[in-house]
This record gives C-alpha cells, structure tokens and sequence, in this order.
C-alpha cells in the first residue's frame, strides 16, 4: 500500500459528476506501418498486456478511508480486468473528425469508475472519412485520473503504450508483479488513528524546511529582485464560475519551427512565453468581441514539474503553480511578448525564492478531512458564482511530448491533442502538447461558458499568426532579410496530412454560432492548423 500525497487527494476530494478529475488526450494512428498493415482489437490488448510491468499507473486502484478521515492509499488490484480498461466502438458512416470529436467529448465527460485503477482508453475505429488519412486509420480517446499522473508521469504511461519502432519486441524479462488484498474499513481507520497522531509533527518539519524559502523570499522582495502586484490576481470572466457537465474541445496546430523563431523577438523569452501570449491574444480577441474584455490583464496557472529523476515513474502529482499574467490588456503581439516575459520572470523568481519543492512538500500535510468538506462545501453552496474562487482566469500547463515519431501496436501516431479536467471556477484550460516537429494548443471548455469553440480556435489561429509576422516583420531589418515571412514558411514541417481543413476565415467581430457545426475534412497543407469541435 501507498498512500496518496496531498495534492493527489485533494483531485479526489474535487471529483463531482459536473467535475470528473481527469485528463487525457485523442490520439490518432495510421496502421500502415503495423504487420499487414492492419490492426486489430486484440493486437492492442495483446500490445498493451505485454507492457503493463512498464507502468505502476494501469494495475493500481484507489482505497479510501471511511469518512474521508485520512488520505486514501493505492493498492494492486487484486480484480485488475485489461478489458474493462481498454474499450472499443465504431464510428457509423461517414466516419468523419466532427464524429470522432463528438465521441470524445463524451467519453471525457463522464467519470471514471475510481473502485477501480482509474483510467480508460477508448479504441475508436472507423476513421474513413478524413481527408488526408487514409482508410483503416483509429483513434485512442484517453482518460487517466488527475491523482495518479501529472503531466510528466503520464509522459512514463505513454512511453509504457508506445514504441520507438513498429516492429519492437515486448519488453525482456517476466512479470513480477503480484496483486493485494483489499483493506477493510477497520485496518484503514487503524491506520489514519496513527496518522493523524503523526500529522502534527509532520506539519511542523515542513514549516521548517519552508522556513527558509519564505525568509528568503522576503528579503528578495525587500531587495526588489521580484514584486508582488495586483496584476498577480486576475477579473472574474464568463470562464469563472460554477460549470456544467458538459464539454466542447478544440485544438489549434502550429510549426516548432515558428514558435522558436518568434521566440528571438523579446530578448531571453521563453518557448512558454511565447505560447502564453498566444493564448493572451486569443482571449483578448474573444472576449472583446462579446463586450468582455477587462482592462486588467487575465491571468494562468502554469503548473511547474518538480519531478525529480528519481521519482520519474512514480505516481501522482509533483509539481508547484506559477501565476503568469496574460497581457490581455496589450493589443500589439510583440509589446506583449515582452509584458509576459518579464511578468513571468518575476513569477518565477518569486517561486524560486519560496522554493517550488517546498511549496510542493506543503500540500502533503494538509488535513485530508478539512480538504474533502472544504470541496464539497465550495461545490454546494457555488461559492464560484459568488465571486469566490481561484486568482487566476484559466489554466496553460505545457506538456513537452515525444521529438519523434512513436508507435502502438505498430501503429504509427500521427497527431494528438491534450484534453484537461475543468473546476468549479475555472471553465476554460489548455494544454500545449508538442510532438515530433508540431505543437498543439487544444482547450477544453464549459459548453454553457463557450458555446462557439471554433470561433476561439480561430482567435487562437490569428494571434498565432499575427505574432509570427510581427516577430518576422521585426527581424527582417536587422538581418537585411526583407523575405523573412516566406523562410518562416518554408519551415513547416513536411508530413502527411494530419489536420483538418480550417473552416472560411471569420473575422473575431463575428463569432461562429454554435459550436457542434465543424468542418469534416483535414488539409493536405503542411501548416494549416488542428480544427475540430465537440461538444457534450
């Protein structure tokens, strides 16, 4: 038995049918490269049985304590059944993207069944119709819950379902792995008795470790190496307050290329920074074009990994959060570039001052009572539609994914797209998901909150772009390379058609009504964009 950290209770604590706590992705793969090149159902149990000694994650289930008094522990599932994790549908004729949109959206919507290890993936056959795929191509929809991986742990699930070749054979060695028996009530109330004795001494070895960190961020903010301001806490948007069961998600694809070459306008600028002004840009443009856009810059939760090379396949979450400022306030995309540079420079001295660890360490001690009420109580009373709820607008986490082409089951993956769990208070998330020479910035929506997620896509698009020719426009001058926009081009990556065809150009003054109606072909231009809603 392992018991769960603080953080990873406090997802369980936050499970609610309108709230499901977990994150996943859609995954598509071309079978061309498998033996035959085709696929069956039972090649990927075969595939993924072979492999489940790779990952702690897939055979552990959750076990918790009565009344919620202490945190629950993870134990091996002594009924531990692969096909109940991994299912399998069809898409009916004509198997188009806004099918398999729709599809996924509600699968991710539903909760997972946490009396078992907590996790899904859904094979999705049928994808006929997609320009640019060819025939036989399927999809994984994937669901893992938020208190077993954050996003670098379940970089370990993907590596324990993927190859780095078609033809790779199942890892050496047998399967050691042995189940557990299940806890009786007794035994976990025994030990949370014990616990709660421990708790208090616990608690005071973690103030004395954070000691430091606060003294010196105190002196860091007397010496004025950062500053704690009102740009830190952000205006209540249409995205924060109490959400619906149901979901739209969407995704926008960019060139790596691109990201880095914007990346050399604002000296010292980070990749990050660079896809935290787009999303700037993005919701500047969609909420003025309702009338909503504050003068105060929203603002984003990025979480920062504290993982440490030791705890690489280890379970749950170990990561710290940053505030980074927006700079929705801004209209021009490279003065914005700057403003969040130097915003989250000064955000990440701040955490460094405090000790991102040790701001980790904090949440382990947390009394788990107090956590389960205090969620339960923030849901029921919708304290989030009372003005009551996080500092920040939405939530960027970056997920650095695989730099080459990965395989399962022989099946060479294409293209993927990060979905996320939403919370009361927070409607709108995004992941920013990178994989061989593209990233992808997808989000996930409150269907009531966002009704239109194509037109947010399409506001995403063209703060990319215009932040690619301003940042061109700016280092053509200074290079004496008048051409620079059409270099920047010709570094699209040159792959199979993957993407979907962009819906007709809409201005961001005239949102698309409606967020189901989407487009069901998928460009052959190397660098048109993921396009895709869905709605549940």
């Amino acid at each position: 038995m392992q018991q769960l950290q603080g953080m990873d209770a406090s997802f369980v604590a936050l499970e609610t049918r309108n709230s499901p706590m977990h994150i996943g992705s859609i995954l598509i793969y071309n079978p061309a490269t498998a033996p035959d090149g085709f696929v069956r159902f039972k090649d990927i149990l075969a595939f993924f049985e072979s492999r489940l000694q790779l990952s702690k994650t897939m055979r552990q289930r959750m076990v918790r304590v009565p009344f919620d008094l202490d945190y629950p522990y993870w134990i091996e599932d002594p009924d531990f059944d692969l096909e109940y994790h991994v299912r399998h549908v069809a898409l009916p004729a004509p198997g188009d993207w806004r099918q398999l949109c729709i599809q996924a959206a509600r699968i991710f919507a539903r909760p997972l069944d946490l009396d078992r290890p907590p996790w899904e993936f859904t094979v999705v056959e049928g994808l006929d119709n997609v320009e640019g795929l060819p025939k036989g191509c399927y999809a994984y929809i994937t669901k893992v819950h938020h208190a077993a991986i954050d996003g670098m742990s379940g970089i370990d699930l993907m590596e324990a379902t993927h190859t780095l070749r078609p033809d790779e054979p199942p890892p050496p060695g047998p399967d050691e792995w042995k189940p557990e028996k299940v806890p009786n009530p007794i035994e976990l109330l025994g030990k949370s008795y014990f616990n709660a004795i421990a708790n208090p001494l616990k608690q005071i070895e973690v103030a004395a470790k954070a000691a430091p960190g606060l003294t010196k961020a105190l002196r860091g903010l007397a010496a004025k190496e950062f500053d704690v301001s009102t740009e830190m806490i952000a205006p209540k948007t249409r995205f924060n307050r109490k959400i619906s069961p149901h979901r739209v998600v969407e995704g926008v694809s960019v060139p790596l290329a691109d990201i880095r070459a914007i990346r050399g306008a604002a000296e010292g600028a980070k990749v990050n920074d660079v896809f935290l002004t787009i999303i700037g840009g993005a919701m500047r443009r969609y909420l003025d074009s309702k009338g909503e856009l504050p003068k105060k810059s929203l603002t984003a939760m990025a979480p920062i990994s504290v993982r440490s090379t030791g705890e690489k396949n280890a379970m749950g979450n170990q990561v710290a959060a940053m505030i980074a400022p927006l700079g929705t306030q801004i209209a021009d995309p490279l003065e914005r570039l700057a403003w969040v540079h130097d915003r989250t420079t000064n955000s990440k001295a701040m955490t460094d001052a405090m000790g991102a660890r040790n701001m980790t360490e904090m949440s382990k001690v947390s009394p788990a009572l107090w956590m389960s009420l205090g969620a339960q109580l923030y849901t029921r009373l919708s304290l989030a539609n009372r003005g009551v709820g996080p500092i920040f607008t939405t939530v960027v986490t970056n997920v650095p994914g695989p730099p080459v082409p990965i395989y399962s089951a022989g099946a060479r993956l294409e293209s993927m797209m990060g979905l996320i769990c939403l919370t009361d208070g927070m409607g709108l998330a995004h992941v920013v998901q990178s994989y061989t020479k593209e990233a992808t910035i997808a989000f996930t929506a409150d269907r009531e909150m966002m009704d239109d997620p194509e037109f947010y896509a399409a506001c995403i698009r063209e703060s990319f772009e215009e932040l690619r020719d301003a940042a061109a426009g700016n280092a053509a001058p200074a290079e004496q390379k008048p051409p620079a926009k059409k270099s920047l081009a010709k570094s699209a990556p040159k792959k199979p058609a993957a993407r979907k065809r962009a819906a007709p150009r809409k201005k961001p003054s005239e949102p698309a009504k409606g967020g189901t109606k989407t487009s069901t072909r998928r460009s052959k231009k190397p660098a048109q964009p993921l396009k895709g809603s869905t709605t549940e």
